[in-house]
């Protein structure tokens, strides 16, 4: 594929509250704008909380065979079935933030390489799994705080939320940004030639980091406030404004 002749190169697209819809739907008219960047030459990657298996069914309908960012950034891959990095926990923390979980009696999960565990269903041994991401979730916005605060005393963490209920965390230094720098290592083009869209903290690093930090009108204020742009909600096609006003031109 020739350089493409646009300002942007690469889209980087957030999935739940973003690309997809309260549906969890890519609408038609979204699908056929992020098409036509394809068959411009835009590169289309992935940048999601999801693991890769929650993630593929959606690339695969987009078409996509680009590299692909999971997990927060704790998986980059390559191409849709290449994995590129991967970045662990240390297992000692995440049975710290296990026990946090169970002393605040909060609903939380974490993602192995192989498989998504929660509070119904947690192994035996923890030291049976490898650790990407563990999450916390809460409608009580005191236990939340003191959460974060017990997550914050104990160092080594990157953390972020996918919605206001939630906090998530990662490696530390893992992010959405450090995985999109990744994807421009293997790409050949600089964070400058990326447009990032996302709605909740762990889009935050990378919308401040790139070129183009768009927010969804449904965004988090925090992120609305750190990015260069806001468009319509993931309820009303913001992904085809951004494609339409702001890549394709």
């Amino acid at each position: 594929m020739g350089e493409n002749q646009y300002k942007y190169k690469l889209l980087a697209l957030d999935m739940d509250g973003t690309l997809l819809n309260d549906n969890h739907e890519i609408t038609l008219e979204t699908i056929n704008w992020i098409n036509k960047a394809i068959q411009e030459g835009i590169h289309v990657c992935l940048s999601t909380g999801r693991a890769a298996m929650h993630a593929l069914p959606y690339g695969q309908q987009l078409g996509l065979d680009t590299p692909m960012v999971t997990v927060n950034g704790s998986e980059v891959w390559k191409s849709p079935h290449e994995l590129w990095r991967r970045y662990l926990l240390d297992k000692e923390l995440v049975r710290e933030m296990h026990q946090i979980a169970v002393e605040t009696g909060s609903w939380f999960w974490a993602y192995s390489t192989d498989e998504l565990f929660n509070r119904d269903r947690w192994p035996d041994t923890l030291d049976t799994q490898e650790w990407l991401k563990f999450g916390f979730n809460t409608e009580n916005d005191e236990i939340r705080h003191q959460i974060l605060l017990k997550l914050q005393d104990m160092g080594g963490l990157e953390i972020s939320n996918s919605s206001m209920t939630n906090l998530e965390i990662n490696p530390a230094g893992i992010s959405k940004a450090s995985g999109i720098a990744e994807v421009c290592d293997l790409l050949g083009i600089t964070m400058e030639q990326v447009v990032a869209v996302g709605d909740s903290l762990n889009d935050l690093a990378v919308i401040q980091a790139v070129g183009l930090g768009v927010a969804m009108g449904n965004a988090q204020d925090t992120v609305k406030e750190a990015a260069d742009l806001v468009v319509a909600s993931n309820n009303e096609d913001g992904i085809v404004e951004v494609i339409r006003d702001y890549v394709l031109v």
